[in-house]
């Protein structure tokens, strides 16, 4: 059986969020690609603590394909250290997995 998963990724700007979901989907690494924002994110960084205006992007995607789009996405985002963040979808719709399938890469 296949598992889908949604992949959770931050960036600085709009843009590069949009970037982002764009080069993923064009490889089709991702199915989809939905950016939110802009959020505010709390967190440690180099031993203090930083609050920053983000972009959340979520993929949908294939666990076969995650070590693939980790890498991409290592690759062409600006952070030294990107959120990559892998969720397993519990349930999908038998349309939106016949959607998925038929989307991403074979």
């Amino acid at each position: 059986m296949t598992e889908y998963i949604q992949v959770v990724t931050t960036a600085g700007s709009k843009e590069e969020a949009q970037k982002l979901a764009g080069e993923l989907v064009g490889r089709r690494l991702a199915a989809c690609a939905q950016v939110m924002g802009p959020i505010t994110s709390t967190y440690w960084w180099q031993g203090v603590i930083e609050t920053a205006d983000e972009w959340l992007c979520v993929l949908k995607g294939r666990r076969d394909l995650f070590e693939e789009l980790a890498a991409v996405l290592k690759e062409i985002h600006s952070y030294q250290v990107p959120e990559i963040l892998a969720l397993p979808a519990a349930a999908v719709g038998q349309e939106y997995q016949a959607w998925l399938a038929a989307e991403l890469k074979r």
